[in-house]
């Protein structure tokens, strides 16, 4: 073996041998526990919070804050082998079926998070039987997820679930929703605040900058509601 073979051959062995350590490296990394350095609300901020009305945060479930399928899907859109984060067994139309449910990551942070500056309400196109017992994993007992409007408060419209936000308040200026689904909200595209799908985007996690984008409009809401109430005091 001359000189040239041998250093391609050791090339391509150490080019294997770094895609093998970099793949365990993705693997190592992804299984690691996460901690969030969470500042606490700074006492302007908690003044501001007391002293205004609390805004609604409209939120979609599957390819929002979860992706799922079901006994019977030939053709999984995960990963092979990824195990699911809970598994749900509803019965529909009297035959039991089995949803394998995969959270978003981050999503239980993403909730504990926005819970505390807006009032969380789930609305999905899903079947009450299903989107409630999802709803359900998701609350984990914390009481966040009460509010819950599914399919059957849903219009058709262009063949697609539309979601009437007014049936959740008239106040629209106090509410807006976060949805991959664009026909979801057609009637309210001033509210929204789009999303790409779980599968879209390869389950990556967005809420840092979602949850950057709502702490903006949060301080900006009670910055100007607080400089009314001054000035309606002077």
């Amino acid at each position: 073996m001359g000189i040239r073979a041998f250093v391609l051959f050791a090339s391509k062995i150490w080019n294997f041998i770094c895609f093998v350590v970099r793949k365990q490296l993705r693997t190592v990394i992804q299984h690691q526990t996460v901690k969030y350095d969470v500042l606490p609300l700074s006492p302007l901020s908690k003044h501001r919070l007391s002293l205004v009305k609390r805004k609604i945060l409209v939120l979609d479930l599957d390819e929002t804050l979860i992706h799922s399928h079901h006994d019977g899907v030939i053709r999984q859109m995960v990963k092979p082998g990824t195990p699911p984060d809970f598994v749900l067994k509803v019965t529909i139309d009297r035959h039991p079926v089995r949803f394998f449910v995969h959270k978003r990551p981050h999503v239980d942070f993403f909730l504990d998070m926005v819970s505390k500056w807006y009032d969380l309400v789930i609305f999905t196109a899903s079947m009450e039987i299903y989107g409630a017992a999802v709803a359900d994993k998701l609350d984990n007992n914390r009481g966040i997820l009460n509010k819950r409007y599914y399919r059957q408060h849903c219009c058709v419209r262009y063949g697609s679930f539309n979601k009437d936000l007014s049936a959740i308040t008239q106040d629209l200026s106090s509410i807006f929703i976060l949805d991959n689904s664009p026909g979801a909200y057609r009637a309210y595209p001033d509210n929204a605040i789009p999303i790409k799908s779980c599968l879209e985007s390869q389950f990556t996690s967005p809420w840092i900058v979602i949850i950057r984008y709502i702490m903006m409009q949060f301080e900006f809401y009670c910055h100007i509601c607080t400089s009314i109430c001054v000035i309606m005091h002077v």
